[in-house]
């Protein structure tokens, strides 16, 4: 079996060249959804002490990724102490560095006090700088039944910012028809489209942030809302509006979580007496 086999469910991904596995692509954060499995080949570097070492934490932060999504992973040599490093487990200096078994995982075989083969979930470790070829195979076929995949972020559950920026864009239109909001905003908002990208990137920040395609939004929800003369019946009248609008455009869970979201801002906001301030800055 080639790491091509149309058993596997998607394109397998590694963190350095395999010429010996045909059709494996180069790992990176944005592929992580479509993967079959994310493979990290022994390479020597260190994983105990990874301080002034950007690719190390960068490596880190995939397989973290990785897992969190539930993408198998396979790692071998230094890649298997990379792995669980990740998963928790102590790793020790070595030849190569080295990790204990991650708490919860099964050991399948020892090398002296080094754990060289040890499995937990869709997580899949050998210690050595080579993976046997059986270890190999058993990971390839057990790939079918692992393709389910969960959200790595509350902003890809609702759909990324695709789905954001639609959901956005559809509540100011009919916020600027509305009796009640409308007046609110053709009075603080002069240039539309940039409010429009101020108001996805806040949405894309507060859901996660990691596939957002602008700069992330900073700022103070009660500064952005000081001044405009926002009173409790406004805030009411924005929180269904905006659940509404993401119901009609989003799946229900999706909608939820963004009219919860929305809720629980709106109850920080809600605290303010009045809800007056001294800013123009116009509203999310």
């Amino acid at each position: 079996m080639t790491a091509s086999s149309a058993l596997t469910p998607g394109p397998l991904l590694s963190t350095s060249p395999l010429p010996d596995w045909p059709g494996v692509e180069e790992a990176t954060l944005t592929a992580l959804p479509c993967a079959g499995a994310l493979l990290l080949p022994h390479d020597g570097l260190p994983v105990a002490d990874v301080q002034g070492q950007p690719a190390r934490w960068a490596a880190l932060n995939l397989v973290s990724s990785a897992l969190r999504r539930g993408v198998p992973v396979l790692g071998w040599g230094s890649g298997a102490a990379l792995l669980g490093r990740v998963l928790g487990a102590a790793v020790t200096a070595g030849q190569p560095d080295w990790a204990a078994a991650p708490r919860g995982a099964q050991v399948h075989g020892w090398s002296g006090l080094v754990p060289r083969h040890w499995t937990l979930g869709r997580a899949v470790a050998w210690a050595d700088p080579e993976v046997p070829p059986q270890v190999r195979a058993d990971f390839l076929a057990a790939l079918p039944g692992w393709t389910a995949r969960s959200p790595a972020s509350p902003l890809e559950e609702v759909g990324g910012e695709t789905a954001v920026r639609a959901v956005v864009a559809e509540f100011y239109a009919r916020a600027q028809a509305d009796p009640l909001l409308g007046p609110v905003f053709t009075a603080h908002i002069q240039d539309w489209p940039a409010h429009l990208n101020r108001v996805t990137a806040f949405w894309v920040t507060v859901l996660g942030g990691a596939e957002g395609t602008g700069p992330p939004w900073r700022g103070n929800l009660n500064a952005a809302h000081a001044g405009l003369g926002v009173r409790g019946e406004h805030l009411a009248r924005w929180l269904a509006l905006w659940a509404a609008t993401a119901h009609d455009l989003l799946p229900t869970p999706a909608a939820g979580l963004l009219a919860a979201r929305a809720q629980t801002m709106g109850a920080r906001l809600g605290t303010r007496p009045g809800l007056r301030g001294t800013s123009g800055r116009p509203p999310p």
